[in-house]
């Protein structure tokens, strides 16, 4: 029978402590992250891979970007941001977030979506487009930048004074509600994510061609970070392969 000595003991007992507080205190590690709305979608896939890989939490809040600028300008706390660049380049001037090189790490489109016992539509060139919104009983869409950029496109197609009395623009998280409550042959336009993983809704397809336009998005350090080292690290992480994989199957590009 093999005695042990009593200072082997001890000695063991204090390595196993030491090295359970380490990864007590990796597993510890946490950092805020509030991104735009339209990305929710890929990059709640993505987060959990990210804290596999380094046993930090992330908290993950979601608005559209005006409303994170907002926020942020209150004097909310975060760690990274995912937000547009025009919106990082105004924090950037109130010293709210580090300026400078502004990588974008994903870029989402727009399409139609309507209910999922609402006929399909084909939308596949600009006439086939036109065609479909011509037959909408209701057209939504939101009341922001995004929203502003999809008027313009029915203007280029010169239907916009045809749709005008069945337009209703909402929020950017509100276009879906008067579609679902509708009885008609009722149409959302907006970003792709969010309309493949709404309930009840279904993707008809992206704009086509030179129609389609995109929301790109980068992600920024705040200033007042606590966790910078695991911050930046998240931030290199949404380049990686891995997690480039994970936003392109859920409709980040």
């Amino acid at each position: 029978m093999r005695v042990t000595s009593p200072w082997r003991l001890i000695n063991h007992i204090i390595s196993g402590g030491a090295i359970f507080l380490i990864s007590a205190q990796l597993r510890a590690a946490e950092i805020k992250v509030i991104g735009d709305s339209p990305l929710e979608p890929a990059i709640m896939k993505v987060v959990p891979l990210f804290e596999q890989r380094t046993h930090t939490h992330v908290v993950l809040s979601f608005n559209p970007s005006p409303a994170v600028k907002k926020r942020i300008e209150s004097g909310e706390h975060a760690d990274v941001l995912l937000i547009q660049p025009d919106f990082v380049e105004e924090l950037a001037q109130s010293g709210k977030v580090r300026g400078g090189d502004m990588p974008i790490f994903g870029r989402v489109g727009v399409g139609l979506g309507n209910r999922v016992d609402s006929p399909a539509h084909d939308i596949s060139t600009p006439e086939k487009l036109r065609q479909t919104l011509l037959g909408a009983d209701m057209l939504v869409f939101n009341n922001v930048m995004s929203g502003n950029a999809f008027a313009k496109i029915l203007d280029r197609l010169g239907i916009a004074d045809a749709l005008k009395q069945r337009i209703v623009r909402t929020s950017p998280l509100g276009i879906f509600d008067p579609v679902l409550k509708g009885k008609g042959d009722d149409i959302a336009a907006g970003t792709m994510p969010l309309i493949a993983t709404t309930p009840g809704i279904k993707l008809l397809g992206p704009l086509p061609g030179d129609l389609q336009s995109f929301l790109s998005y980068t992600a920024v350090l705040m200033i007042n970070s606590e966790q910078r080292d695991v911050a930046e690290q998240f931030i290199q992480y949404l380049s990686s392969p891995e997690a480039k994989s994970a936003l392109t199957a859920n409709g980040v590009n």
